[in-house]
Formats: C-alpha cells, structure tokens, sequence
C-alpha cells in the first residue's frame, strides 16, 4: 500500500500508530534527513527499511549493517528500519551505538555488502535520517536516493522470507585497533578533544590516547540533549569553544568532531580556527614527498590553493573540483583513484595507504597528528606556511527546499550571462564559471565567489575567497549578495561575514 502524504496522517491520531507518514523532500541528495516525529514516523520509518531492503534483494545483497548515533530516538528509529529490513528478507547485523565511519568500516571487517546509519549527523536534534550505502566504500547518491524515494512513496517494498536479526559485539574494539595499529607520535601532543557532548565521544578520546597523546577533554561525555552546543564542528560556536579551551590551556591544538563522527575541525595553538579545506592543504604538503603526483579532489566550496599552492605544484600534485556531498566525493575519489577528497565543511576521504576512501573523522585526526608530529612544528606554523588567502565562512540564506534547486538554476544561468557579457565581482573578471555544483566564479588573480543548493537544508550556500586581501574577499562578497538580495525566494543568513 502506497505511503499516505504526511498531510493526511497527523500525531496525536490512531493512524499516526498504524498508518506512514513520510514529507517526500526528506529523500535529499545523498541521504535521508527529516525531522522526526514532524516528518516521518515509525511506521514510514519502517516503509524506508522495507524498500531499501527490497532493493537489496533486487541486487543481491541481501545483508547489511546497521548502527545508530547517540540521540534519544535514534534506537526506536533504528529499530522501526530493522523491522522493514527483515521483512523484506534481509539479514541484519546491529552494532548498536556507533558512528557513521564505524559502521562504513564493520562493512569491510565483517564483509557485509550493504550498511545503513541511523544518524542526524550535525543537524540539531529533532532531526533524524539515514546513510545507506551498498557498493563499498560508497554511499547512496542521486540516483539510488531518488530508487528509494520511488520505492518508499509509491508503496513497492515487498516482504520476503529469509529476513534475520543479529547482534554484533567488539566492533568499535576492533575499528580502533584497525585505525591506530602499532602507530605511535614521538612526542606527547596535547590536544583538546571536542564532541559536543555527541556519538564521537566514546571513541575519540580513546583513539588519540592511543596515538600517545595526552587528551584535554571538552564536552567528550555522551549526552543527546547537547547540554553546550549542537556537536558540529563547521559551526562557530563549537570552534570557539574549541578555541578558549586551548588558550585556557596552552594545547598545541584542538580536534572537533560532529554528531556521528565523519566530520573533524581543527583550532591552532594560537587559537585559530583553521577551516577543513587549509587542512587539506597542509595535509597534502605532508604527503607530497611520498605520494608525488598525486591526485586530489576538493568540493567546489574549498579554497582555490589547491591548484596555486607552490609545494602541491612542485610535487606535481593536482587538484579536480567537485560536487559537495559526502556521496559525491567518495565516487569521485574512487574514479579517479585519487589518494584523498577534501570538503570545506570538515569530511576527508583518505584512500590508498592512508585509508579505505570513506570519509571517517577518526582517520583524518590520526593523520593531523601524525603531520604535525613529522613536521616538529607547530600547527600555527604550518598555518602560516600557507600563501595567504581571505575566505569567508560557509553562509546559508535561506530558500526553500521546494524551490532552492530552480533558483540555483536561474542563479547560474545569470552569472554564465554576466560572465559572457564581460561582468566582475568587485571589478575582476570572470574568467570562468564552475557549474559542476551551483556556480563557481573563478576571478581573474585567483579569486572566486560560490553559489550553491545546500543538501542537507532549506539555504543557499555562499562562500568567498581572495588571495588579495580581507577587504577585496569582502567586496566580492558584496557584489554577490546584493545580486541575491534581487532573488524574491532568498531570504535571510543564518550567519554573514
């Protein structure tokens, strides 16, 4: 029976017990986000398990794993998933409370074909959502999303017999041994470890203790009522805290970690907040030597250093743009074979030697330490070492999900117009326009300014940067917001430089 539109199933009813009740637009790009119980129920929740599962059956991959962050609801809507899988005669292995790369990383340790994650991963609570994934070390893109929104809306999940329930023990044993192995630093870090009171908590600590470091923790305790701040590490209010700590300190840095683990934000020693795409940079400059002509991805919100970065060039390192989205970089490292994807917001995508190509916190912050432990300098020297560029924080004005996509395909059609027609952002020439994911405007002298449609969100997503000067980085900003102050559906910004 086709899954009834959330407009005729309310809370509060005998049909809310009974009856699916699923907003079609929690189905995004790359994974599923609603706000639970508002957005989706139980029983739509076990609608998703049975189609998903079905799906799995059509491609013969019947098993999966499956596992769930830290919040208060998250077990119930783990388990209303699990009852649709097994109805659809799949095997479930559970590994109970876990994080997202965990449950990426039983799928190889235990040679399971599927997995799905139970997580809201940094959105507030009052969300919920799910990460599937079901070609290792991929997860669920466009394509396979939009399957399962059919499936699910149209009532097409079928029950089949086979379906089992098993629970899986010392998994996040085993992951951490597999991430730290018999690597030890040379000398006693000390580092500010950052949960925001979320799922990373009952790993992190461990790991970097493990490293040999010496663990300053804050907000490290599981707690799903996120008693200081949403754990999100993009977030200033995270990196601030994260920054106080270390002064309060004298640490030689802090590590941040979001809600489920895949996500990891940096602060210096001086107290700098030195956003993932820098990092990325600066990880690459540490591996140049060994890994010399490496290829690397970075989403198109991440800094233009890239590809003008000395060290990189000199290695004959380089660099491919793509979409933003967990999905979308961890297929197109796998294209490309690339050594490592980097994203502005703070998912790194390590493969090779350095990792199995799924973006996991955990393995980027052994790496970080390792990169600064080699380097014998400090993390704000290796900052500084970086030619210098000015880039605003990730922006969100709001649009709505329902038309956010036609507006981003009228913004781009108006700046390829206006970059035809000769036009500049704070006087510079568009030289060329990225339409890969939303619109990228590389400026002549290395700038560039990016619209995009958030995933994840009802916003916009806008980011600048200028190798020139803060004053230049904020006249492009300008230039850009007063064109999207003309779009009627855009509205206000969650945060503006």
């Amino acid at each position: 029976m086709p899954a009834r539109p959330h407009t005729t199933v309310t809370p509060n009813t005998p049909a809310f017990l009974s009856e699916a009740m699923i907003t079609p637009t929690g189905f995004r790009e790359y994974d599923a986000r609603w706000r639970f119980p508002e957005e989706i129920n139980l029983v739509g929740i076990q609608d998703v398990g049975l189609s998903l599962g079905t799906m799995l059956r059509e491609w013969d991959k019947a098993r999966i794993v499956v596992g769930c962050d830290y919040r208060e609801y998250s077990l119930a809507v783990k388990q209303a998933l699990v009852l649709g899988l097994m109805d659809a005669g799949v095997e479930v292995v559970d590994i109970g409370v876990a994080l997202s790369p965990l449950v990426y990383f039983s799928q190889f340790d235990r040679d399971i074909p599927a997995c799905a994650m139970v997580t809201a991963s940094h959105n507030p609570n009052g969300w919920t959502g799910v990460k599937i994934g079901a070609d290792r070390p991929l997860t669920f893109g466009t394509e396979e999303m939009g399957r399962l929104k059919e499936m699910t809306l149209g009532g097409l999940g079928r029950s089949a017999p086979g379906g089992s329930y098993r629970r899986e023990t010392g998994a996040m044993e085993r992951y951490l041994d597999d991430l730290v192995g018999d690597t030890r630093l040379s000398r006693p870090l000390r580092i500010v470890c950052a949960t925001g009171n979320g799922t990373a908590g009952i790993v992190a600590p461990q790991l970097l203790e493990r490293l040999g470091a010496e663990v300053i923790p804050l907000h490290t305790t599981p707690d799903y009522t996120f008693p200081n701040y949403n754990p999100n590490p993009e977030a200033m209010e995270m990196l601030h805290s994260m920054r106080d700590k270390v002064l309060e300190t004298g640490a030689d840095f802090a590590l941040g970690f979001d809600g489920d683990g895949d996500r990891c934000g940096v602060v210096d020693d001086e107290g700098e907040e030195i956003f993932a795409d820098k990092v990325g940079v600066m990880l690459a400059r540490s591996w140049a030597a060994s890994h010399p002509g490496a290829t690397l991805v970075a989403d198109v919100k991440s800094t233009g250093l890239f590809v003008s970065d000395p060290v990189l060039q000199e290695a004959g390192m380089t660099t491919d743009y793509w979409k933003t989205g967990h999905s979308h970089m961890k297929r197109r490292v796998k294209e490309l074979g690339a050594l490592a994807g980097f994203e502005k917001s703070g998912h790194y995508f390590l493969a090779g030697d350095l990792g199995r190509g799924y973006d996991c916190g955990m393995v980027v912050a052994r790496e970080i330490c390792l990169m600064v432990d080699r380097a014998s300098q400090s993390m704000s020297d290796l900052r500084k070492a970086l030619p210098p560029v000015w880039t605003t924080p990730t922006m969100s004005p709001y649009c709505s999900d329902l038309e956010k996509y036609d507006v981003i395909d009228r913004i781009v059609a108006h700046f390829e117009d206006f970059a035809a027609r000769g036009g500049t952002l704070a006087g510079k020439k568009i030289e060329q326009v990225i339409t890969i994911n939303g619109a990228r405007m590389q400026l002549e002298g290395g700038a560039w300014a990016l619209v995009r449609a958030s995933s994840n969100t009802p916003n916009l997503v806008v980011v600048c940067e200028s190798p020139e000067s803060e004053a230049d980085m904020r006249a492009i900003f300008a230039d850009v917001d007063a064109y999207l102050d003309s779009v009627a559906e855009v509205g206000a910004y969650d945060q503006k430089i």
